[in-house]
């Protein structure tokens, strides 16, 4: 059981990582794009929202992928099974059961769990101070449709 911690606390923190660096990036990224000065202000916004949410969904998908080859290299999966499906379906707390972790790793599918609805959440974080953010600029420059009150 030590061992499945291990691993799983493992590949987690690689996947905090790997977050971690795409929302800096993120970041940095949209706060560019949502800081300039526009002639489309709503336009801007949702193109900053949109790039922003894809930019932390390609994350998600790279994260997915980490944890496709931990069970690969662990064995963790039953031979034959699609491990990025297996992988999908933890992640995202889906849950179908149609594929089991092997007895000895039962628990990487609770552990990929807890790992997905934390990043999950923390990108849900990160897309809601981006908007905030967004929105706190275009009405500081007085946008049109956006005023002070809207922050």
């Amino acid at each position: 059981m030590a061992l499945q911690f291990l691993a799983g606390a493992l590949v987690s923190a690689i996947n905090i990582m790997i977050h971690a660096i795409v929302t800096v990036g993120a970041i940095g990224i949209a706060r560019t794009a949502g800081l300039r000065h526009t002639h489309r202000p709503r336009l801007q916004l949702m193109a900053v929202m949109v790039a922003t949410a894809a930019v932390l969904m390609l994350a998600h998908t790279l994260e997915v992928l980490v944890w496709a080859l931990a069970y690969l290299n662990l064995g963790a999966a039953p031979a034959e099974s699609d491990l990025l499906y297996f992988a999908f379906v933890n992640y995202t707390t889906l849950g179908y059961g149609d594929i089991t972790p092997v007895q000895a790793w039962r628990l990487t599918g609770p552990m990929t769990a807890m790992n997905g609805i934390l990043l999950f959440g923390w990108s849900t974080a990160v897309l809601f101070e981006v908007l905030r953010k967004t929105l706190e600029h275009l009405a500081a420059i007085g946008a049109p449709g956006f005023s002070p009150e809207d922050r």
